[in-house]
């Protein structure tokens, strides 16, 4: 699927792979929202995603989500009763592939809290994951730098982090439910 071929309010799935080009996690659905040269907008709610080990949930809350073309990130904000709160996972660019959006996760996660505090999560599955799946040496600068810009984008509220927005876009994504 083209770039071009992309449509706003039209449903997607959304594919999380491993460096070692296994599934890890999948989501069901996510409503395209808005398409930007550099980044895609998403929005879901109550969403079925499935682990790589069979087991099913559902998210919780409205999430609007940030995938981008060049960046190795994507951001997703959930929409919780007390507060924005992030969850940003060190991935490859997107791809599109069967009208899915499709990434590696690289295990490093950002957190980030409504008062704009943030840690980084799962440095020793990176470690781990790193050693067995042989990750290059350039992968693993790609990632510790892409993760310093993450953070940068953090402390500046800049897209994602900049206050009101992630509100905004699920304003749209509830016009695209009804």
């Amino acid at each position: 699927m083209n770039y071009e071929e992309l449509e706003i309010g039209k449903k997607y799935q959304i594919h999380g792979y491993k460096h070692n080009k296994k599934i890890h996690r999948t989501w069901d659905e996510a409503v395209l929202l808005e398409i930007h040269d550099d980044y895609l907008i998403f929005g879901n709610s109550k969403t079925k995603v499935t682990e790589s080990d069979g087991r099913i949930w559902y998210t919780k809350e409205p999430a609007v989500l940030y995938f981008f073309k060049d960046n190795w990130f994507n951001i997703i904000g959930q929409l919780k009763e007390n507060g924005i709160y992030y969850y940003c996972n060190i991935a490859s660019p997107y791809i599109i592939e069967e009208g899915t959006i499709k990434y590696i996760d690289y295990d490093l996660d950002l957190r980030v809290f409504p008062d704009g505090s943030f840690k980084v999560l799962d440095r020793g599955e990176y470690k781990y994951h790193k050693k067995i799946m042989n990750y290059s040496d350039a992968l693993d600068r790609i990632i510790k730098d892409e993760l310093s810009n993450l953070i940068e984008m953090v402390r500046k509220k800049e897209l994602a982090f900049t206050p009101g927005v992630i509100k905004e876009y699920n304003k749209i994504y509830n016009k695209f439910r009804k």
